[in-house]
């Protein structure tokens, strides 16, 4: 099991808005990104000790009235995805489930005086009173970090947007609704290509939905999207420009004796993700997390239970609808450990060369004892030891949806409703020693 320390930092009165619906590192991991049902965007930055401290905060995305459908858009974040970063200046795109922005954080520690043709407050001054002209000049000020709205990709989406992805072109990036996949250049606004349409003549024909879209990491033609029948789709841009008939589908048979009513609802991937040398593909369905070898369709090369235990309660699920739930998956920096969350501030990680697995609590309490995070584990009869908790115990409102692990060390940030828990192997590599714990809460 991984040793970890705890540090913790939390707001006693959230509401649904201060909800963290996204998190992402940034390429180099020295920043950390979160957006909430609020529209706002939250950014950490790295301190040369290993604590993660806010460093710009923002409000994305506003609430919205499409007048045509009468249809309320919320503000929420949906995605937040990281550009390369090229300079000083920071690049990162999110998205809400209509309109995507990107946005530019940049910092400032000078500014200008000393204007001819303005005063001290701004106001332009009366050019027949000007007698003298003087050269303006940059004064020293407090640090001022400033985020700015650079592009704004609107009117290309029916449906409500669920995937946003840079290409490793860092040119274009891909938007995916529930029927359709546009490829947009980064500075054109006005128009994007449409590469996948899912969406029949007749929508009563209908019989799936798109879940999930990515771009692989190292080849910029070809992408990964997954769909509600739980089959994962590589296309090949290079093949046509509509990719309608997918390179590859991956796909594991189903035995018809064990089908029931939710299998359907338990196949759906909810995340996809290439594994860094792009030669894996990690998708998330409802109770499991399976890894495809790229080369290999027609099954999964490790299925890995995330929380078999809930299969008695899938009727209590249903009715609560935490069925419908998504749950991100992600690698780590050497594609050696994937890591997903699940109920009960639960989050999982499992080791693929030893099959070793570990299940690890996101919680309040463990941070205000600042603690070592000890092993969990759920028990469907009786309890073998005073930790365990028992399946029918299980809060299924606290749950872990978004999680994210840092592109090299050992680092990963959880979400939890408002709660932001960022967490450091005690030997992680990047030489501190002792576990070093944020509970970060948005707000």
């Amino acid at each position: 099991s991984r040793d970890f320390a705890v540090g913790f930092n939390f707001h006693s009165h959230p509401n649904s808005a201060d909800v963290i619906s996204t998190v992402e590192f940034s390429q180099s991991g020295e920043f950390l990104a979160t957006g909430d049902k609020g529209g706002r965007v939250v950014i950490f930055q790295r301190e040369p000790q290993g604590e993660y401290n806010v460093y710009s905060t923002f409000q994305s995305h506003d609430p919205e009235f499409d007048y045509l459908k009468s249809l309320e858009i919320e503000e929420k974040i949906n995605k937040i995805r990281w550009l390369p970063q090229l300079h000083s200046a920071l690049f990162l795109l999110t998205t809400n489930d209509k309109t995507i922005k990107l946005w530019k954080v940049s910092e400032r520690d000078k500014q200008p005086e000393g204007y001819n043709l303005k005063d001290e407050e701004g106001r332009v001054k009366d050019i027949s009173k000007i007698t003298s002209l003087q050269v303006p000049v940059l004064r020293p000020m407090d640090l001022l970090v400033e985020a700015s709205p650079r592009r704004v990709f609107s009117n290309a989406h029916a449906y409500h947007i669920n995937s946003i992805s840079i290409n490793s072109d860092c040119e274009t990036y891909l938007s995916a609704d529930d029927l359709r996949i546009n490829l947009w250049n980064l500075s054109i606004t006005d128009r994007s290509f449409n590469i996948v349409d899912l969406k029949p003549d007749n929508m009563e024909d209908l019989t799936e939905v798109i879940t999930v879209a990515e771009f692989h990491p190292h080849h910029c033609h070809l992408l990964a999207f997954s769909s509600s029948t739980g089959t994962t789709r590589l296309c090949d841009m290079r093949s046509r420009a509509l990719c309608d008939q997918h390179a590859k589908l991956f796909e594991e048979a189903v035995d018809p004796a064990s089908r029931s009513f939710f299998s359907e609802l338990i196949s759906s991937v909810s995340d996809v993700k290439f594994s860094h040398s792009g030669r894996y593909l990690l998708t998330r369905d409802y109770l499991s997390a399976k890894v495809w070898d790229l080369n290999m369709e027609k099954k999964p090369v490790e299925t890995y239970q995330v929380h078999d235990y809930l299969r008695s309660k899938l009727c209590t699920l249903y009715e609560s609808d935490c069925i419908f739930d998504k749950f991100e998956c992600a690698w780590n920096g050497t594609d050696s450990v994937i890591m997903t969350g699940a109920y009960n501030n639960f989050f999982r990680m499992f080791d693929r060369a030893s099959r070793r697995d570990v299940t690890l609590e996101a919680s309040r309490e463990v941070c205000k004892r600042r603690a070592v995070l000890r092993p969990r584990r759920v028990c469907i009869g009786r309890k073998r030891r005073e930790s365990d908790i028992c399946v029918d115990s299980l809060d299924f409102r606290k749950k872990v949806l978004h999680t994210a692990w840092h592109p090299t060390d050992n680092i990963i940030a959880i979400a939890a409703r408002n709660n932001l828990y960022i967490f450091q192997d005690r030997h992680s590599p990047s030489g501190h020693h002792g576990m070093n714990v944020n509970e970060l809460d948005i707000f």
